[in-house]
């Protein structure tokens, strides 16, 4: 089984640090309202404007930080935590609070982006000594209140394989409610019940041809982590009711990649990878004895032989794959929670 070593660990640092300050190619997520908002994206974005785009730097601040927690001893950990002092400040996260309050901005990264701002944020507050989760609190804080404002409004789940998906946002999001916003996470667990607590006999149609997130082993993820265990092992066996006789195949069999430079497609290597994770924590929150324990592990294994060796086939992959790698290979047997 592919785990996370300290060599693994510089091998993604290494990938990541090469983008967290790259300011372009970028894809801005802006809508215009005069000639006065055409600006560079460090200008826009004084933290978070390389990687592509926002939420991608975000999650890669996410996952270097985590690195250098797990692996303080790690070659490029001088490198990050300078690079962190310079740039987690109240003056440039100031900045990032200024673009929130453009008119038009409302919408801005919901809900992907919200919630891996949070998850950085909770990293950030392991790091005992230092300033940057104080700084980035602020920011925080705010998306936590767009996700108040949000999750009341929205009547029907998002059930897609993209940035939209609402059950990956929620588990990132309720994993910093728990210690950070306890009336969220009690939201969270609400909308979560409303929307999926009687879903049975998932027909998982998947994968879509630009899809990173599986819609089905996401909204899984999401329910072991709101109901008891025991309560979570009844609803699972309703929702994939044939899986352990590997139906619906779909979501044990790795996806094809045909073309990683281009940035859709490149996202499959991310479902892959994804896919992986959602296995292996599944695999941990299941009775010891369920049917699928077997399954699960080698559904895990083979997502991540398709994905791994192509982490920096191109950088329409490279600027985001190694936050999900991480995310697989930290998941380990117990199914704790790797954000």
């Amino acid at each position: 089984m592919d785990k996370l070593t300290i060599d693994r660990a510089a091998q993604f640092a290494g990938l990541t640090l090469g983008h967290l300050g790259r300011e372009y190619p970028s894809k801005l997520d802006q809508v215009l309202t005069g000639p006065a908002d055409l600006q560079p994206p460090s200008h826009l974005h004084p933290v978070f404007y390389g990687s592509f785009d926002w939420h991608s730097c975000v999650h890669g601040w996410w996952q270097v930080m985590r690195l250098l927690r797990l692996f303080p001893a790690m070659p490029q950990a001088s490198e990050i935590r300078e690079r962190a002092d310079a740039m987690l400040v109240p003056e440039k996260i100031a900045g990032e609070l200024a673009y929130l309050d453009r008119p038009g901005a409302q919408g801005f990264e919901r809900p992907y982006g919200w919630a891996w701002l949070l998850a950085l944020h909770q990293e950030l507050a392991l790091h005992g000594g230092q300033s940057w989760a104080a700084a980035l609190e602020p920011l925080a804080r705010a998306f936590a209140q767009r996700f108040h404002d949000f999750l009341p409004r929205l009547t029907y789940p998002l059930r897609v394989g993209t940035h939209y998906n609402i059950a990956f946002a929620l588990i990132l999001a309720r994993r910093w409610a728990i210690v950070h916003d306890p009336a969220l996470a009690a939201l969270i667990d609400e909308r979560a019940h409303g929307w999926f607590a009687t879903d049975r006999a998932c027909q998982a149609w998947e994968p879509g041809g630009d899809e990173f997130l599986s819609p089905a082993l996401t909204e899984a993820l999401l329910m072991s982590e709101v109901l008891p265990a025991d309560a979570f092992a009844r609803w699972f066996d309703g929702f994939l009711p044939a899986i352990g006789d590997g139906e619906p195949a779909v979501l044990l069999t790795p996806v094809i990649v045909s073309d990683r430079s281009d940035g859709k497609i490149a996202h499959l290597d991310g479902l892959n990878l994804s896919r992986a994770w959602c296995w292996r924590t599944l695999a941990g929150r299941l009775p010891r004895d369920h049917r699928i324990i077997a399954r699960a592990h080698a559904a895990a294994n083979g997502h991540l032989a398709a994905a791994l060796p192509y982490l920096a086939a191109d950088y329409m992959g490279e600027h985001w794959l190694a936050t999900f790698a991480l995310l697989a290979l930290e998941a380990v047997e117990n199914g704790a929670a790797s954000a």
